[in-house]
């Protein structure tokens, strides 16, 4: 077994006869009957998916207090009304993201990959054809599951992600996300993703979220001039056998699909200073979210980490 086939059977959880046990079965009904869905027409899926998006607006209050806050934070020039029609797309596209999750778990590589129209592809197979690695930076979109699916139709890539808590669905997701990719990695394995890109393996991660004040700076984003952002980014940005690159999966109007789209940061990353790689990559969030904001997980609490305990939190009157 080669040390890359090795990794990715380590981090494959197995299948266990306890996962039969009445205490799963709840989870059980809920993923099967999303199985089911994804084997419906898409342009029927897109149109359920928005259909449970105003639902879920109805349902989930607090969440669209929270995207309803960090949408003016972001953009408190943008004209209120654009902000709502904004917001409410955003909850259409939450629920649609639903469905996506069923397409990239369970549809077969054939049926998948005749919905990407692919842009870019040069820059990561110059990497590939240098046996250099390649650092993706993905953000939060909400067809998240769909855009790392994609990636491993054309080239098999590897992960961080954050396990479960229910040992079930830890073992449903890592399966459904490992699907064309090759394995993933616990967000906390800094050596296994630097291992990873030293070998040569296209290798995603997350910049975009708040994940507190360990290694993190305050940097601009949008209109918030102290948005805590991670430096883990200089971390894997600095393997000397990787190159950083940028990627979006692009919806397409009237469901046509989906466009796969690379290109390099404008800014070099790294550019030798963490906290200038913060600002580069909050730079390059800004320019993907432009693609397509509508489709961007606005409902995080973003900016909830001050610099100073005594400022007060940017979300506090949100009951």
């Amino acid at each position: 077994m080669s040390t890359t086939e090795d990794k990715r059977a380590v981090r494959l959880p197995r299948f266990k006869l306890r996962f039969l046990l009445p205490t799963y079965w709840p989870t059980w009904l809920m993923v099967g009957f999303l199985y089911a869905l994804s084997w419906l027409p898409y342009r029927l899926q897109l149109a359920m998916g928005k259909a449970v998006g105003r639902l879920l607006m109805k349902v989930a209050p607090k969440r669209v207090k929270v995207a309803r806050r960090t949408l003016a934070l972001s953009f408190p020039d943008m004209p209120e009304d654009e902000r709502e029609q904004l917001l409410k797309e955003n909850f259409k596209n939450a629920g649609i993201a639903l469905f996506e999750t069923g397409i990239a778990w369970w549809w077969p590589d054939w049926r998948l990959k005749r919905k990407i129209t692919l842009e870019g592809w040069e820059h990561v197979q110059k990497n590939l054809d240098q046996g250099r690695g390649t650092f993706v930076l993905l953000f939060h979109f909400l067809n998240l599951e769909v855009h790392a699916r994609s990636v491993g139709l054309f080239e098999p890539s590897v992960g961080l992600y954050r396990p479960h808590n229910n040992p079930l669905m830890e073992y449903l997701q890592t399966k459904g996300r490992s699907r064309s990719n090759k394995y993933m990695v616990d967000r906390k394995d800094v050596r296994g993703m630097i291992g990873a890109l030293k070998d040569g393996e296209i290798a995603g991660y997350l910049p975009d979220q708040d994940y507190g004040p360990r290694r993190s700076v305050f940097a601009p984003l949008f209109d918030v001039e102290d948005a805590c952002t991670t430096t883990g980014t200089s971390i894997f940005a600095n393997v000397k056998n990787a190159t950083t690159m940028i990627s979006v999966l692009q919806r397409l109007p009237k469901g046509r699909g989906y466009r796969l789209i690379f290109y390099p940061p404008e800014q070099a990353i790294p550019s030798g200073d963490s906290f200038q790689d913060a600002c580069n990559v909050n730079k390059e969030v800004e320019r993907a979210v432009a693609i397509q904001p509508e489709l961007y997980m606005w409902m995080h609490r973003r900016y909830k980490t001050r610099p100073a305990p005594d400022l007060p939190s940017y979300y506090h009157n949100l009951s």
